[in-house]
């Protein structure tokens, strides 16, 4: 076995990256230190060719990821220590080095980074044991099947927070409850997370934002009607209300009054324990977002319309992943700062990460909801419609529509890994593409929910 890597020399960085500023170069170094030790020196160009893609890091038990800071834990469960941070940080007096895209798409190497790469081709993990079967034509990463241990540990907790501290759903849904997999959905999709306490930061809010979208919008007493109202006051869950003293004690209140609202309460209550006053500002915004998603595709229902192609691609980038990926940073214990996460390279990726996993949805969901009541509106309907395409050509269509998205995250990726090799830009990239690739092995795998329509 080689002997691991010696911690890279930080004296010189990428002259995009050197424009950005010391000081913020200073600060993302510092915060990515979790990786830092395990990144090679950037290489010599070598004439990269087209950007490769990016898939999900190996087994969830490969990385080495030192102590993230300590999170609240349950009674009887220890916390994570506390890292202190790198006295290392970059310079910016020198000539910069080229850049080498292959490397840089390759990150680290040496003794427990295997689980931190963006893997090229030829180093794709082994694929998980399917359940279901994959979307024929569908462009897609395999991942290796999650940590049952994680998993099962995971599963357990969210079900003790959905019946015990917010009374979430009655008995009769424990059946639907469990073939959600959440456990399975969420240790997917975050390889990097440092401990399970993590895991359930990310868990709480997917849980409760299902249970908004079910009860509010679908399946549980959903409907377009009021739901604006309905969603707002949710929305104060998440951003809290600051009014007079005479009326807080009513709002207060209300966030008990039904299970979205106590949902999003106590989720959001978790993690801004853990996230800083960016990363929960920045999710609050994306939750914004969404939930303006949902208002557009009311509206169409209530007048019973079906938008036009571009419209309802346009409504997708609202209604989406996007608040999940976002916050891959909290998840995986690490922060990537407020100004390099609002760039708009970086939120073109995110964007389009969001994009893509959400016709993931629409995809595999398709037989679901044809056989739910009313119109359900997702792409292959709205291109059949618009189109005037028959169901399956429609389908097939839909599925290159989401191949292109893909091919523009990656692409998007890629040119950002290029412009800015820091490690925690490098890191929150990984972590994207990770989130895309268990979302859609959790979408695949999960026959309780979901089948294929019978197209090929």
């Amino acid at each position: 076995m080689p002997p691991p890597e010696q911690t890279p020399s930080q004296s010189s960085l990428p002259e995009a990256a050197a424009r950005h500023g010391a000081q913020v170069l200073a600060d993302a170094a510092a915060r990515a230190r979790d990786i830092g030790a395990a990144f090679g020196a950037l290489s010599a160009p070598s004439a990269p060719s087209a950007p490769s893609a990016l898939s999900a890091p190996s087994a969830l038990s490969a990385p080495s990821i030192p102590p993230a800071p300590s999170l609240p834990s349950p009674p009887g469960v220890p916390s994570s220590p506390v890292m202190p941070p790198s006295p290392d940080g970059p310079s910016v007096g020198v000539a910069p080095p080229e850049i080498d895209l292959a490397r840089i798409l390759r990150g680290p190497s040496g003794i427990g980074t295997a689980g931190l790469r963006l893997s090229l081709p030829d180093e794709a993990p082994a694929p998980a044991a399917a359940t279901g079967k994959p979307i024929p034509g569908l462009y897609h990463h395999p991942i290796p099947e999650p940590d049952p241990v994680r998993v099962d540990e995971v599963s357990r907790r969210i079900k003790s927070w959905a019946l015990d501290e917010v009374s979430l759903y009655p008995d009769d849904w424990a059946e639907e409850f469990d073939g959600f997999s959440v456990g399975s959905y969420m240790v997917g999709c975050h390889p990097d997370a440092p401990t399970v306490e993590h895991l359930m930061i990310a868990t709480r809010l997917m849980v409760a934002e299902n249970a908004v979208d079910d009860c509010y919008c679908e399946d549980h007493g959903g409907s377009p009607v009021g739901l604006g109202e309905r969603l707002l006051l949710a929305h104060t869950a998440l951003d809290p209300l600051y009014t007079t003293r005479e009326y807080q004690p009513d709002w207060a209140e209300s966030l008990h009054s039904d299970a979205p609202r106590r949902a999003y309460r106590s989720a959001m209550e978790y993690f801004v324990q853990v996230g800083s006053a960016s990363q929960t500002d920045r999710y609050r915004h994306d939750m914004a977002r969404l939930h303006l998603g949902y208002l557009a595709e009311a509206s169409w229902a209530q007048e019973d319309r079906v938008p036009e192609v571009w419209e309802y691609l346009a409504m997708r980038q609202f209604n989406n992943f996007r608040p999940c990926p976002t916050i891959t940073d909290t998840v995986g214990g690490y922060e990537l700062p407020a100004d390099l996460h609002a760039r708009p390279d970086m939120q073109k990726v995110i964007a389009l990460a969001g994009n893509a996993t959400t016709i993931v949805n629409d995809l595999y969901s398709y037989m679901k909801e044809l056989d739910a009541p009313g119109r359900h509106l997702n792409l292959p309907v709205v291109i059949a419609e618009r189109e005037g395409l028959s169901d399956r050509d429609a389908y097939l269509k839909s599925v290159e529509v989401h191949n292109d998205l893909m091919r523009d995250f990656e692409s998007a990726a890629a040119d950002l890994a290029a412009e800015l090799p820091l490690p925690g830009v490098q890191r929150f990239l990984r972590g994207v593409a990770a989130w895309v690739d268990g979302n859609h092995h959790w979408h695949q795998n999960n026959t309780y929910r979901y089948s294929l329509p019978d197209f090929w």
